[in-house]
């Protein structure tokens, strides 16, 4: 056990520490007197101001081409949802869904329900064994009556990248419009909405050491919109209700501290990675890395333990103070495999046993070796049970 309690954290794609900076920005907000932004007054427009800022922060981080093209939400969820629904409804004579069977549930789940309601025809598309999508099937599957392609940029479970640009114009050859789930790849991978066909874009503050609570939803300039929730005249009339403005503050420095950060992520932070991947399957017989022959987001790792229960190998690791996961976050308590595994068909031996670890620019080469002096023995003690688990590391 750690002798001073300190966490090794490496679960970062289920949430990131907020960064001080951001704290920093947010406090005077709930410090001094708050004002609605859409209020007439002079700490009002102080409000509206600052969520300006913020709004032009995240398409800065995101490449639009204006800032209007911000809309704020409550998260990626929600703007998961706002997207696939609006699409539904302003796509006149198109009832059909195109998505992966590797989306967050946050896509799936307002697909089956679409589905199950009669409102809406899905089309799953199926990965390899390394989480690449199916592109002929993709592409037998676009046709005049397809709505919308929702597909995400990056796997939250593995790390696994979709080519998104490529997606997106094969879907405008049809005339279907495109979303991307970026809520993982957003501050991870340099990203030019500009530079592609996508119509819309969800991405989550908390993903990048932001505040919980907070997302936001690129619409491209001209496309049809419909909001979710409807009511006052706030962000241009596509999301009823007041700005939070403390966390819009604090997702704009967020987004401005991630496009900094972009290239040590994308070096330093893979770095990392690559040295526990290495490292693990070094000292660790019996160990895959799913998705592993696939591009991959640079701050993520999806391990494989033959014949042992992830959900033991947790135990042990929080025991030593070691934050990770077993697959997505969101899926956490099940005692099935998760729907990612299942469709990248991991070996029946493999498939409970798999563990995600996620870096983020707070982490350090002595993170990795914290892990690297625990996890060996854990794997070794769960496979022989020379111990009791609950005697173990305690």
């Amino acid at each position: 056990m750690h002798s001073d309690c300190s966490w090794v954290y490496l679960d970062n794609n289920a949430t990131t520490s907020v960064d001080s900076h951001v704290v920093d920005a947010m406090l005077p907000y709930l410090q001094r007197p708050s004002a609605n932004p859409s209020s007439a007054h002079a700490l009002g427009a102080a409000a509206s101001d600052a969520i300006r800022v913020a709004r032009r922060q995240i398409q800065s981080l995101l490449g639009a081409a204006h800032e209007k093209e911000i809309l704020f939400t409550s998260g990626g969820s929600e703007s998961n949802n706002t997207a696939i629904l609006s699409a539904l409804e302003t796509q006149q004579g198109r009832n059909e869904i195109i998505t992966s069977t590797v989306e967050h549930p946050a896509v799936l789940a307002v697909c089956d329900y679409l589905e199950r309601a009669g409102r809406a025809k899905v089309c799953r598309i199926a990965v390899d064994e390394s989480g690449q999508l199916d592109l002929d099937a993709y592409q037998r599957a676009l046709n005049e009556k397809t709505a919308v392609v929702s597909m995400q940029w990056a796997n939250n479970e593995t790390g696994a990248l979709f080519p998104i640009e490529k997606l997106a114009a094969m879907a405008h050859r049809t005339g279907a419009l495109f979303h991307c789930d970026a809520v993982q790849a957003a501050g991870k991978l340099d990203i030019s909405v500009r530079a592609t066909a996508v119509d819309m874009l969800s991405i989550s503050a908390h993903k990048l050491h932001g505040p919980m609570g907070i997302g936001a939803l690129y619409v491209r300039n001209g496309v049809p919109f419909e909001p979710l929730i409807h009511g006052g005249h706030q962000e241009r009339r596509r999301r009823a209700g007041t700005e939070n403005t403390v966390a819009i503050v604090g997702f704009g420095v967020a987004a401005e501290l991630a496009a900094r950060a972009l290239p040590h992520e994308m070096s330093g932070v893979a770095a990392l990675r690559d040295l526990l991947e290495r490292e693990i399957l070094y000292r660790i017989p019996g160990a895959i890395v799913i998705g592993g022959k696939a591009n991959r987001l640079p701050n993520t790792l999806c391990v494989a333990f033959e014949d042992v229960e992830a959900d033991s190998v947790l135990l042990l690791l929080d025991r030593a103070f070691i934050a990770v996961s077993s697959g997505s976050a969101c899926t956490a308590g099940s005692i099935e495999p998760s729907h990612v595994l299942r469709a990248m068909k991991v070996p029946f031996a493999f498939v409970r046993g798999a563990i995600r670890f996620s870096f983020s620019r707070e982490n350090s080469d002595e993170d990795v070796a914290r892990v690297l002096e625990v996890l060996p023995q854990v794997v070794n003690d769960l496979r022989t049970a020379t111990m009791p688990m609950e005697a173990a590391y305690s």
